[in-house]
């Protein structure tokens, strides 16, 4: 630690005020802790546009507003390389903390970024053609410039080791987790909540921005068969926005027979999310490929059953607190579906494990995990 006070500046480009999912979580949960923890630290927050004074988490904290607002590759390369750059040459902090993963790298200034998942190495043609081209030009140069990686699981951190030539000593796991707002429901409220949300009737739930990797078009299918083949009552509540390419969701749920059963929400606020992870069946969370999945300690914390994808980083984070499905075979997440809703006594086995398996995971351990990152030289 150096003798003067800390004075760290962030990339908070993705603290939205209506909008903070996945990666501007983190930075939300991450930040508002360190910088109440750490007073006599100094914090510059950098903003790409206008920014909500909830960001302003303390009187040690100063937001600047920089030009251009980045939502494009192009002037991802304006807003790091040049209003970025010249912000840190007039500050000089003494490291620039990137939550999102994207680096300066004209600066000097010591650089700590989060890569969350590497997703674009291996589903490239999930995102648009001009963010592929910057992701895999643009990431093997932030993970050789970075003074230390953090990730925010041991899945991430192997493909971070299997992609780019950086020590295994560089990077350091730091989990995702989920704020003490999620607790479970009361059965008035779960009797409320399913009168909101799904006509009375009870339902299984899937969570997250609607983008391919999600692989929701494969779940609408799934769910479709559990119900032609079971015949059961319950529902599917979607929860999230459309976010890109999501035709293929659409033409899964056009081609529905039980289409009726399935209800989207779009966007939710966190007090009507806790409320469905809480009267939920169980939480249907399966993608293809994900860096963690904070829908997975939420629905642990509301004591909902899960049932999830057996690849990439989920199954490390659930342990044994979940029913594992192959996320490409849609009769496997059927199947799932049909297990889950006839066996009351796995489900309870289900959230008894998750009960336990939800205390691996905290902010408070993971904001001073990233501060002891930041603060060691």
């Amino acid at each position: 630690m150096p003798n003067k006070p800390i004075h760290i500046a962030v990339n908070t480009r993705l603290l939205l005020p209506t909008n903070l999912e996945g990666i501007g979580r983190f930075a939300d949960e991450v930040l508002k802790r360190m910088v109440a923890a750490h007073p006599e630290a100094k914090f510059s927050f950098f903003f790409d546009r206008d920014f909500d004074p909830k960001f302003i988490y303390g009187p040690n904290v100063t937001c600047y507003k920089l030009f251009p607002p980045a939502r494009h590759p192009f002037l991802f390369i304006w807003f790091f390389e040049w209003a970025i750059a010249r912000k840190l040459r007039q500050l000089k902090p003494d490291v620039f903390f990137s939550p999102e993963g994207y680096l300066c790298l004209s600066s000097k200034v010591p650089q700590v970024p989060v890569f969350h998942d590497l997703a674009f190495e291996h589903f490239p043609q999930d995102v648009k053609r001009l963010e592929a081209w910057h992701y895999h030009r643009y990431y093997p140069r932030y993970a050789e410039k970075a003074r230390r990686i953090l990730t925010v699981s041991e899945a991430s951190k192997a493909d971070i080791l299997a992609h780019y030539r950086v020590p295994a000593s560089k990077i350091e796991v730091v989990s995702n987790a989920t704020s003490d707002i999620f607790q479970p429901s009361t059965e008035a409220q779960k009797i409320a909540t399913r009168a909101q949300f799904s006509d009375g009737q009870p339902y299984f739930h899937c969570v997250g921005a609607i983008q391919p990797r999600k692989n929701l078009d494969r779940l609408i299918a799934a769910f479709d068969l559990f119900k032609e083949q079971t015949g059961s009552p319950l529902k599917l509540v979607v929860v999230g926005r459309k976010a890109w390419n999501f035709e293929k969701v659409i033409h899964s749920y056009s081609q529905a027979k039980f289409k009726e059963d399935i209800l989207f929400t779009g966007f939710v606020s966190d007090a009507d999310l806790v409320r469905i992870h809480g009267a939920s069946a169980g939480l249907c969370y399966v993608p293809y490929f994900e860096g963690f999945g904070i829908p997975l300690v939420e629905a642990m914390a509301c004591e909902a059953p899960i049932i999830t994808s057996n690849v990439s980083a989920m199954p490390g984070v659930v342990g044994d607190a979940a029913l594992l499905v192959d996320p490409l075979d849609i009769q496997a997440i059927a199947n799932g579906l049909a297990t889950l809703a006839s066996n009351p006594q796995l489900a309870s086995e289900l959230v008894d494990k998750g009960r336990v398996r939800k205390r691996l995971y905290t902010w408070e351990a993971t904001a001073e995990r990233v501060w002891n990152v930041l603060t060691t030289p």
